[in-house]
């Protein structure tokens, strides 16, 4: 199962397309459906080749658009010319959201869930998707903190895991609260199910972990994420 942190330059790819001429360019490609040339993107937009090369590049820095090289003539050999830089959209999602919000990993939860019930492990439940997803997380967290990692080490990775997941965590006289639901738009219809999963989450993590002293619960505050966890 894929846990995929969100990228912390998703910003800055949103952010490329704030230029007006830049942003142009990366309509008309992707409506192409196809890899274009940079004189005929500077042909279709009105701009000189130069200025689309520029843009098309840092599209394709940015990781918006991905580039190739092929000759374009048709022709191969001596005298066919040179190969040209081809862009086209890039296979990959962008999301930015605030507060963060993580509903393909509600999504994937979910999907895991039916397939088991319908798979290898019926009977399987959202929370034991849940469950299973955190136990890898909290694993990986805990190899990341070395051979023997220390309570204050181990606690530290606890923060940061959840920090990660866009929870938002902070600390309240022995007592960690969640200051965000990355699954906040589901609550409203799905209250029980959203906290159930997000305890079973919380719940893998620590055994991943390795931290028996931490444990999880249900404690609903307003504004603020179902889960909670008691680090005394």
């Amino acid at each position: 199962m894929n846990d995929i942190t969100p990228a912390t330059d998703d910003i800055d790819a949103i952010a490329l397309l704030d230029e007006p001429v830049r942003r142009t360019l990366y309509e008309w490609v992707v409506r192409q459906g196809r890899p274009v040339g940079r004189d005929e993107a500077a042909a279709a937009t009105g701009v000189s080749r130069g200025l689309a090369a520029f843009h098309l590049d840092r599209l394709a820095t940015g990781g918006l658009l991905t580039t190739g090289f092929r000759r374009l003539s048709g022709k191969t050999g001596p005298g066919a010319g040179r190969p040209s830089k081809l862009y086209m959209r890039a296979d990959r999602d962008i999301s930015v959201s605030l507060p963060e919000r993580r509903y393909d990993v509600a999504a994937e939860l979910m999907a895991d869930a039916l397939e088991d019930a319908s798979g290898a492990r019926p009977g399987t439940s959202l929370g034991d998707a849940a469950h299973r997803m955190g136990e890898e997380v909290g694993s990986a967290a805990r190899a990341a903190a070395g051979p023997r990692p220390t309570r204050s080490r181990r606690r530290a990775a606890l923060f940061e895991t959840l920090e990660d997941r866009g929870y938002e965590p902070l600390e309240e006289h022995g007592t960690l609260r969640l200051g965000n639901c990355p699954f906040h738009a589901l609550v409203d219809d799905h209250r029980d199910l959203v906290c159930g999963m997000n305890l079973a989450l919380a719940e893998g993590i620590l055994d991943g972990l390795g931290d028996e002293r931490i444990s999880a619960h249900l404690d609903r505050q307003p504004g603020r994420c179902c889960v909670a966890f008691d680090l005394e």
